[in-house]
């Protein structure tokens, strides 16, 4: 009984340690993940039987797994800094708030709808620190700005940055996308309608929740039954900003037509549809339409059925072999992660950042000198996170192959009941997004275990890691990294506390809501 406490307690010591680096030390999630991957390494060897052998497989099948997930990432921040510098981002962000008068469905446009759209094909702290300065400029204070624009897109994160997240997840679970696809987008998908009620109340409170219901119930339904079509039918990489561009049709025409407002609504004049109001930035249709060349992109290479095999001829993979620690451990052989080269998320980003650049250019809202700074700018946002993530996959697959994931596991199924868990998993998933800044590496941090508890208690694992991830979505809204970079755009810096405090409150009766349901869904 000492010996398993005792493996126990070291099999969750690198968590533990990486989260008292985040934690107590507050050092940035790359340093954290380096020095708990080096005390990971040695752990692994002195007490749980690693070898080289062992360890070289775990390190190749870490840089294959991140691989997938990193070109995601990279390809999204180059899709949004292409047109971020062309000044898309700002016109469209701009237009959202000529739709109407009333201040509180502008409000929803940009803190709900807005960040949603950002969430889906950016990502990494972009929606609070391009939505918030926006928000400021309606009169809102900055704190509450900052407050908006987080809670509004946490729903939109797992299937958001073309879904790197939810690739993580069916990387390391190695379940298909179909079968993890409904359970968690339907958990997400009623979050977003709970979202918009929390926007509503933080900024206008309960009376005026109830004086917009129709809207927030109209427009929350089309975001939940848009990403839940799109995500279980193969187009999880589109799901959050195929949504959010459908419900922003929606409520551009619930407003128009005055089914929501019967007074006269300030709308964008149809002239503005075809040209900017400022010459040195494109028209609303220019910048919406190269989303929709992305849109379209995905669709055609995903729901053509000839065109997708053909293209997907073109595959990476590697078999592994079976792998034995000298403990005994079993590693069984697997074929490991399918890459599609032509059909991946990334290449359908970065034909489309081709093609925004390329339109963005000829019409003179880019120059010689934007290149530089748009790789400057991708590898400003993108580096850290990078490293972050190859060693949080790294400790990942060395605490699986050497059979710690397997002792946590074992040692939860026999402390909580299988009532219990289910409740439990949302606010783990929410933890290790807070402390990385990341559902991404919340989702590498706990799959494997979530995935084995599940199944030694016989727990629906679907359901189980559809938690996680809606709870690592809704936590990474509260994490300080995000709150450090939205805070800056608003001159909040300093007062990171102050709004941190608050956010807390809302992130964790989102996650509670999630636990909620989850428990009803068990």
């Amino acid at each position: 009984m000492g010996s398993s406490l005792i493996n126990w307690f070291l099999s969750f010591s690198p968590i533990f340690v990486f989260l008292f680096l985040m934690i107590g030390k507050k050092w940035s999630g790359a340093k954290s993940s380096f020095v708990s991957w080096i005390y990971t390494l040695i752990l692994s060897f002195i007490f749980f039987g690693a070898n080289p052998t062992l360890i070289g497989y775990a390190h190749f099948k870490a840089i294959f797994l991140s691989l997938d997930v990193l070109l995601i990432i990279w390809m999204a921040l180059l899709f949004f800094h292409i047109s971020n510098l062309a000044g898309a981002i700002q016109v469209i962000g701009n237009a959202l708030a000529t739709f109407t008068n009333n201040k509180t469905l502008q409000v929803l446009l940009l803190s709900w709808l807005f960040t949603s759209f950002l969430q889906g094909l950016g990502g990494f702290g972009v929606p609070v620190a391009v939505t918030a300065p926006l928000l400021v400029g309606l009169g809102i204070d900055p704190i509450h700005a900052i407050l908006l624009a987080s809670i509004g897109h946490g729903w939109a994160v797992t299937f958001g940055s073309m879904g790197s997240s939810f690739q993580s997840m069916m990387a390391l679970s190695g379940i298909p996308g179909s079968e993890l696809a409904p359970d968690t987008a339907f958990l997400l998908g009623v979050m977003a309608i709970i979202s918009g009620f929390l926007i509503v109340q933080c900024y206008a409170g309960f009376r005026s929740v109830w004086k917009n219901l129709p809207f927030i119930l109209i427009i929350g339904s089309i975001l939940g039954i848009v990403q839940y079509e799109l995500a279980t039918n193969g187009l999880w990489t589109v799901a959050t900003s195929g949504a959010s561009i459908v419900a922003l049709g929606a409520a551009y025409v619930l407003i128009k037509t005055g089914v929501i407002e019967k007074k006269k609504n300030r709308l964008l004049q149809a002239q503005d549809l075809q040209k900017g109001t400022d010459p040195t930035h494109p028209s609303l249709l220019l910048s919406i339409s190269v989303y929709l060349i992305l849109i379209i992109l995905s669709f055609t290479v995903n729901l053509i059925r000839p065109l997708k095999a053909f293209l997907g001829q073109v595959k990476l993979t590697y078999e592994f072999p079976e792998i034995v620690s000298n403990h005994g451990w079993i590693t069984a052989p697997e074929n490991g992660r399918v890459i599609s080269i032509f059909t991946h998320p990334g290449t359908i980003l970065f034909a489309a950042s081709i093609i925004a650049f390329y339109l963005y250019r000829r019409k003179k809202f880019l120059d010689k000198t934007s290149c530089m700074k748009i790789l400057a700018g991708v590898k400003k946002s993108g580096l850290q996170s990078s490293i972050a993530i190859l060693f949080t996959v790294s400790i990942a697959v060395i605490m699986s192959h050497t059979g710690m994931i397997a002792i946590l596991a074992t040692g939860l199924s026999k402390l909580v009941s299988s009532t219990l868990y289910p409740v439990m998993t949302p606010f783990i998933g929410a933890l290790g997004a807070f402390i990385s800044g990341s559902n991404n590496n919340s989702n590498i941090l706990f799959t494997g275990l979530h995935m084995q508890t599940a199944q030694l208690l016989g727990l629906n694992v679907n359901l189980v890691l559809a938690a996680q991830s809606a709870g690592g979505a809704l936590g990474s809204i509260f994490a300080p990294a995000k709150v450090i970079v939205g805070c800056s755009t608003v001159n909040l810096t300093g007062k990171e506390g102050s709004v941190l405090k608050k956010l807390i409150q809302y992130g964790l009766l989102l996650v509670a809501c999630t636990a909620a349901i989850t428990l009803c869904m068990r």
